[in-house]
């Protein structure tokens, strides 16, 4: 399978950057045994996982944070059910509160619900210290349409676009806000015409003669751009895979969000562009149950009815409670089944009879029985069946809190999520932390690199 604009040595080795106290890392030039000729991003994104796992750590909100997560008393709560029913369904079967049933919600590339702010219990952000906040509910009032910042260009002209890149590099100097004046509003598949008409025009690669001009964080991000979407995620994924260590969590982000149509293209495109297979390679770089259920998300074979089957919610609910809290230890392969088979609105009417039947949170019960890596990819699944512009919005935020700021997952989820779904994250984002996305990444970033991002993510 061969995507365009990709012909095998196209591309030469990352020069060793960036530069010192930047979160990722580059290997040194002429490492990069890649057809395509983009080099893993090396280890040191992410940190290794903490003692006990993720939560409250790095990423994922710790116990607690999410709707129906048990509270004083004992029972769960969520915004708009009465006390003491969990996630039980409102008159009528409606099933999570705010959340739209199926078929009426849709997931991937087609047209997504868009959740609005203002779904903090009571009213009340402040009640959440430190902005931690909760996986909100999603409001009733919601738009349909396309969820990207970034749209095809109209009249759009390759040729002029290529002679514009040509004429900001040429010379002394370079004319970066010319670039990202092209870049940010172009649409992927023109990227990739005005890469071959650049390569007809001047019989020189685009690709080279930005890595030339570019460099640190603006060039990750200005290739990042320039990839197809799916070779994208198969190049992240081989980088986290490749050389001393794994980054494990770039393998969740990616292995546990996709489609079945995605994760097939992505399964596909790891052959042909890197002559590998992925379920071996993550044979070998994972472990135990962990292993087992990203070679499960790596198969792309999730049931894709999206009836709900109430009936067959409340037996897995029950299957669930019967291998975790149910009993004295914990029966993995039963949570690596349900989770890695069942259709997102399908688990989502499963956590709603869960949560009746048990008093508890299902996110919660996965806490309790599971640690590690193994705890993340299936809470990932599980926050992305209630919403995975929630998910995506709660990664950002982490990628920029605290000291530091972890470039590499900031430019992998705007870059990815740009054509899909980034509207609906940024307003997820202002709902769940009381600031918008925009603010964040121009007070976490600067120069170019800023100037681009924001530019992308349409602030």
């Amino acid at each position: 399978m061969s995507y365009p604009g990709y012909p095998p040595s196209g591309y030469p080795p990352f020069p060793g950057y960036p530069p010192a106290g930047q979160e990722s890392s580059f290997p040194p030039p002429g490492q990069y045994p890649y057809p395509s000729g983009f080099p893993p991003m090396g280890g040191g994104a992410y940190p290794p996982a903490p003692s006990g796992g993720y939560p409250g750590s790095g990423g994922y909100p710790a116990p607690g944070g999410y709707p129906g997560a048990p509270q004083p008393g004992g029972a769960p709560s969520y915004p708009g059910v009465p006390p003491g029913q969990g996630f039980g369904a409102p008159p009528g079967g409606a099933g999570y509160p705010g959340y739209p049933q199926p078929p009426s919600q849709s997931y991937g590339g087609g047209p997504a619900q868009v959740p609005l702010p203002g779904g903090f219990p009571g009213g009340q952000p402040s009640q959440y210290p430190g902005g931690q906040a909760p996986y909100p509910s999603q409001p009733a009032a919601m738009t349909q349409g396309t969820q990207g910042t970034i749209h095809p260009a109209a009249n759009f002209d390759a040729m002029k676009d290529a002679e514009i890149l040509r004429k900001a590099m040429k010379g002394f100097g370079t004319d970066e806000q010319a670039i990202v004046d092209v870049v940010a509003n172009r649409s992927n598949d023109q990227r990739q015409k005005i890469k071959a008409a650049f390569k007809t025009m001047y019989g020189k690669d685009l690709i080279k003669d930005l890595k030339s001009e570019l460099s640190g964080n603006m060039e990750e991000l200005i290739l990042a751009l320039f990839m197809p979407p799916t070779y994208y995620d198969a190049w992240s994924l081989r980088n986290a895979m490749q050389g001393a260590g794994t980054q494990e969590r770039v393998l969740i982000e990616i292995l546990c969000t996709r489609t079945n149509q995605e994760i097939q293209e992505i399964v596909r495109c790891y052959q042909s562009e890197f002559g590998r297979d992925l379920e071996k390679d993550i044979r070998s770089d994972t472990s135990g149950h962990f292993e087992r259920l990203l070679v499960s998300m790596c198969q792309g074979n999730r049931d894709e009815n999206q009836t709900v089957n109430h009936q067959m919610a409340q037996e897995d609910a029950q299957r669930l409670y019967q291998a975790g809290e149910g009993k004295l230890g914990t029966d993995e392969s039963c949570f690596n089944m349900i989770l890695a088979t069942r259709i997102f609105p399908q688990l989502r009417a499963t956590m709603e009879a869960y949560s009746r039947m048990a008093n508890r949170d299902l996110l919660a019960s996965v806490s309790r029985e599971f640690s590690g890596y193994i705890e993340s990819g299936l809470k990932t699944i599980l926050q992305c069946a209630l919403s995975r512009s929630a998910f995506f919005a709660e990664r950002l935020y982490y990628s920029m809190k605290g000291a530091g700021t972890d470039d590499s997952t900031l430019v992998r989820i705007v870059v990815t999520r740009s054509e899909v779904d980034l509207v609906q994250i940024k307003q997820m984002f202002t709902q769940m932390y009381q600031k918008t996305l925009g603010t964040m990444i121009a007070s976490d970033t600067s120069g170019d690199y800023r100037k681009l991002l924001l530019a992308i993510v349409g602030q």
